[in-house]
């Protein structure tokens, strides 16, 4: 209890995971709001910040998540962008905890009338979303939290402004073991990245503790953790296992639904796979997610018919086209179906007269990403697509800005063989597609270099 009692209390972050773009057209890298901003804000503070996993979990509201929103004596809420997750575990928060709890939005966020009156804190980021300035915020956060810790007013409007709330009281035995429950769970975490880095084996070594053979047992986000860094090592075989060993309400979370039909189409079990992804995509509407990883099924079934000359091809090219097309269509700003779609219309004997249509709309998505914080994939992206488009001189400049950003031969290597079964495609027809096999010997001769350095080095 004593060692408990000196460590740095613990302040709970709500916040979404990874970059996103709102309604708006705004981009804000979250990551990188917590890194530079939140978690030293929250350090300086004297406190040990907890990130929320849910975004992970694709929603899935669990125990720890509860326990950190009611035990934790203080948070943090990332309100930028109108996360529902985010607002519904603020609305618990405030419903639970009278005070400690500090608000930040990235500068431009409208908020909800609901919570106009609730003072919070801005931050300004660039165009790619990263922060600017991110000193200013992070001593009004620290200065915030600071306060908090020994400021009796309360700061949720519930209990501001409804009088006679019951107020939650801290059993302290229940915040020390939560506590214990989350350094257990940080330790797990820590060990789980450096088996990622060693590899396959060390990860599924992990995953074969007697500690976790038990997963109703087990803190759902070490489970998810230990299922997603399975996936970085490609143990797609243990990745199946571990999922239908998971308490349901994880088996039946979205994103876990998603990765187990990625897995079982990487083992081949295609029938399996699209069942699973099928099931998602009837529950929870076509995303470009679910879509995309139901599309790539129908494709690597495709690709396997083609070579064994069986006749359902040529229906399973238009089933994955059809599938990545419904993906681009539930989100225009997500790029990637939408390439898959007018590429796989390209492979058909006669090009899809969708094509013609939709290529234009997912160049201006393609772009659109681009100008926000382009990396090779964005630039390889418009090359295809300028090439799908017959635009030479397009086509040999965005090839320019992609090996501008190439780092890895691998990288090329996948743009030229892309390019190489559009110009197969085209010169079976009797098209010229002479100049196709120029942007396809440059990227060659750049990846074989590349891979040439890493070699040596």
């Amino acid at each position: 209890m004593e060692e408990t009692e000196q460590l740095a209390p613990l302040c709970f972050v709500l916040m979404p995971f990874g970059k996103k773009m709102d309604a708006a057209g705004r981009v804000t890298n979250f990551d990188s709001v917590y890194d530079k901003v939140i978690a030293p804000a929250v350090a300086r503070a004297g406190l040990e910040p907890i990130r929320a996993d849910e975004e992970k979990i694709g929603g899935t509201i669990h125990k720890p998540m509860f326990e950190r929103l009611m035990l934790c004596h203080y948070a943090v809420a990332d309100i930028t962008g109108a996360n529902p997750n985010v607002f519904y575990e603020l609305g618990i928060r405030h419903a639970m905890r009278p005070r400690s709890t500090v608000i930040v939005f990235g500068e431009g966020t409208v908020l909800p009338f609901d919570i106009a009156l609730v003072r919070g804190i801005a931050y300004k980021t660039d165009g790619a979303g990263e922060p600017v300035e991110p000193e200013v915020p992070l001593n009004s956060i620290a200065n915030q939290l600071i306060s908090a810790r020994g400021n009796p007013l309360d700061d949720s409007p519930i209990f501001q402004l409804v009088e006679g709330v019951p107020r939650f009281e801290v059993d302290h035995s229940k915040t020390d073991i939560f506590r214990k429950s989350h350094d257990y769970s940080k330790r797990y975490k820590d060990r789980l990245r450096a088996a990622v880095r060693e590899g396959a084996e060390s990860v599924q070594k992990i995953a074969g503790e007697p500690a976790l053979s038990n997963l109703l047992e087990v803190e759902s986000g070490i489970v998810v953790d230990l299922f997603l860094s399975l996936r970085d090592v490609k143990a797609h075989a243990a990745m199946i296992e571990l999922c239908h060993r998971m308490p349901l309400p994880l088996q039946r979370a979205k994103m876990m639904r998603e990765q187990l039909g990625f897995a079982l189409n990487r083992e081949g079990r295609f029938e399996e796979a699209e069942r699973v992804l099928q099931d998602v995509i009837a529950e929870f509407g076509p995303s470009s997610e679910t879509n995309g990883l139901l599309g790539r099924v129908y494709t690597d079934r495709w690709d396997r018919a083609k070579k064994e000359g069986l006749p359902e091809a040529r229906a399973l090219l238009k089933s994955a086209a059809d599938t990545y097309l419904a993906g681009f269509e539930a989100d225009w700003r997500d790029s990637y179906p939408g390439i898959n779609a007018v590429t796989l219309m390209e492979m058909m004997p006669k090009p899809d007269p969708r094509q013609t249509e939709i290529l234009p709309v997912v160049r201006y998505s393609a772009s659109r990403k681009a100008e926000k914080n382009a990396d090779y994939w964005d630039y390889a992206t418009l090359l295809e697509l300028a090439v799908l488009a017959h635009d030479v001189d397009d086509a040999e400049e965005q090839l320019g800005e992609a090996l501008a950003l190439g780092r890895a031969g691998w990288e090329l290597e996948t743009t030229a063989r892309n390019l190489g079964l559009i110009r197969e495609m085209r010169e079976g027809r009797g098209e010229d597609a002479g100049w196709i096999k120029r942007l396809e010997d440059t990227l060659k001769d750049r990846a074989a270099r590349l891979n040439a350095t890493k070699a040596a080095g």
